[in-house]
C-alpha cells in the first residue's frame, strides 16, 4: 500500500491513529492536527451531499441527514477529484440504513435528485425537429423499425411512490400545504431533461415510462411500443411521441439496422 493510500484510508477512518511519519511546520502533534484536517474533509463531503439532495435532506430535517451522511461517507469516500456527482450511492444507502426505514419513498426522492444532477452535467446534442421526423413519421412501416437516439440529460425514474410530487411539493411556496396534497402511495415516473442550462421534470405514466426506458436500451420503436403497451393497455403512443419531440428527446434515428431488426 503507498503512503498516499494509507493517509488516505485513515482520513476515511474514524477513530483510527494517525498515520506513522506525519509532521507539522511548527513542531506541534501532528495527530491534533491531522484529526482537524480529517474532520474538515467530513464536513466538506456531507455540505456536498446536502447540496446535492436538498429535497432528501428536507425530508427527513438536517440533523438526521447529516448523522446519515456522516455514515455513508466513509463507506463511500469520492473516488474523483470532481464532486459533482459524488454521492451517486446515497439511494441505494438508504434502502439499507434502518432508521430511515418507515420512510419507503425516501430513496427513491434521492434517485430523482441524482438523476437532475447528471442531466445537469449531461453533454449538448442537438434535437431533431418535428419538421426533420416528418418523413419517418409519415411512413409507419420504417417508424416502427427505427432505433432512436435520446439526448444524453434523458433519464426516466419509476417508483412505486410519488416521488415528482413529493419534489413538486418542496419547490412551492407553502411546502407543507402543498405536501398535505401528495398521496405517497399513488405510483409515478418521472422524466427528466436538460432544457438549455434549466433540469425539468414531468410526471409520467408506466406505459410511458416503460416506453422510454426501452427506446433508450436501443430497441426499435414498433417492438418498443408492443412493450409499452403490454405493460400499460391504456398507453398512448402518439402523445409520448408529442411529448419526446417537445422536450427535445430525440437527437438522431438510425435505420440503418432496420433490416436485420
Amino acid at each position: 500500500m503507498s503512503a498516499q493510500q494509507a493517509f488516505a484510508d485513515a482520513v476515511f477512518a474514524a477513530g483510527t491513529a494517525c498515520p506513522p511519519g506525519l509532521t507539522a511546520w511548527n513542531g506541534s502533534d501532528p495527530a491534533r492536527r491531522f484529526a482537524v484536517y480529517r474532520n474538515n474533509v467530513m464536513v466538506s463531503l456531507i455540505d456536498a451531499l446536502a447540496d446535492s439532495y436538498p429535497v432528501t435532506q428536507e425530508l427527513v430535517g438536517e440533523d438526521f441527514f447529516r448523522a446519515m451522511a456522516r455514515l455513508f461517507v466513509p463507506a463511500h469516500p469520492p473516488r474523483s477529484p470532481v464532486l459533482a456527482l459524488y454521492g451517486e450511492e446515497l439511494a441505494d444507502f438508504i434502502e439499507g440504513f434502518a432508521p430511515a426505514a418507515g420512510l419507503a419513498y425516501l430513496a427513491d426522492v434521492a434517485r430523482l435528485e441524482m438523476l437532475r444532477i447528471r442531466a445537469f452535467h449531461a453533454a449538448d446534442a442537438a434535437a431533431l425537429t418535428a419538421q426533420e421526423l416528418a418523413g419517418l413519421l409519415a411512413d409507419p412501416a420504417a417508424l416502427a423499425q427505427a432505433r432512436f437516439h435520446c439526448h444524453p440529460s434523458l433519464g426516466v425514474l419509476r417508483s412505486r411512490h410519488a416521488l415528482v410530487s413529493l419534489w413538486a411539493a418542496h419547490q412551492a411556496t407553502d411546502v407543507a400545504s402543498a405536501l398535505a396534497q401528495v398521496a405517497v402511495d399513488q405510483a409515478e415516473g418521472a422524466l427528466v431533461w436538460r432544457d438549455g442550462l434549466e433540469v425539468d421534470i414531468a410526471c409520467i405514466g408506466e406505459g410511458v415510462a416503460a416506453f422510454i426506458v426501452i427506446l433508450k436500451q436501443g430497441v426499435a420503436f414498433g417492438a418498443a411500443a408492443e412493450q409499452a403497451l403490454a405493460v400499460d393497455p391504456g398507453f398512448d403512443l402518439v402523445a409520448t411521441l408529442g411529448l419526446l419531440i417537445r422536450v427535445g428527446a430525440i437527437t438522431g434515428i438510425d435505420i440503418s439496422r432496420s433490416a436485420t431488426a
